[in-house]
């Protein structure tokens, strides 16, 4: 998932096969059968998904994934437009917030972000435009790499527009989660589904 994982899968409560990263805790089923992999083309779930991996750095997914709705509640939901805008007391303030990971770095490159989302929304029309020109031509090996050539192309490319704590193992997880790679394992239940999710998905232009 979030890093790389062994080549090998864990029953679901249905009795199916699922990638084996889900059985390090019970919630990361739901998180696995919902979201995973699935193809997103909204900018605001593109934007948390960058800010949540960034907060990741350094931690497990299972803490950012018990504390992502008080994130939500932090960052006004992740709209970059409202996060754009906030300032030092808002700094401070959650700094002060022991449902985040209060480290003023990360939540500065947030705000930062945010600024630059704004930046390349007018430039480029939207998040998902720019994101999804990343998408590799063939899918790699499930769950063998913690980054890929576009991963560091578009790690690349947002550091050079002045995004902050996205680098490309960051990056290629944003990838893994937001659909622009298919890393289910090939036993896993959810790689067909994700598989025909993809193959209908509109990609932004």
């Amino acid at each position: 998932m979030e890093s790389i994982s062994v080549e090998k899968t864990v029953n679901g409560p249905d009795g199916l096969p699922r990638c084996g990263w889900c059985g390090q805790v019970a919630e990361f089923f739901p998180y696995h059968d919902r979201e995973w992999g699935f193809p997103v083309a909204d900018d605001q779930r593109l934007f948390e998904k960058l800010c949540l991996e960034s907060f990741q750095s350094g931690l497990s997914w299972r803490t950012i994934l018990a504390k992502r709705e008080n994130f939500r509640s932090a960052f006004a939901r992740f709209d970059f437009h409202r996060v754009a805008e906030f300032g030092e007391a808002d700094v401070e303030r959650l700094l002060q917030d022991a449902g985040i990971i209060r480290h003023r770095g990360k939540i500065e490159a947030v705000i930062n972000n945010a600024r630059r989302a704004l930046e390349l929304v007018e430039k480029e029309g939207s998040i998902a435009a720019f994101v999804w020109k990343y998408e590799p031509e063939s899918q790699p090996e499930p769950q063998s790499q913690t980054t890929s050539p576009e991963s560091v192309a578009l790690s690349k490319e947002l550091k050079k527009r002045g995004w902050k704590f996205v680098g490309p193992t960051t990056v290629y997880s944003f990838m893994q989660a937001m659909g622009l790679v298919n890393d289910h394992l090939h036993a896993c239940v959810s790689r067909e589904q994700i598989d025909q999710a993809r193959q209908q998905f509109q990609r932004p232009v």
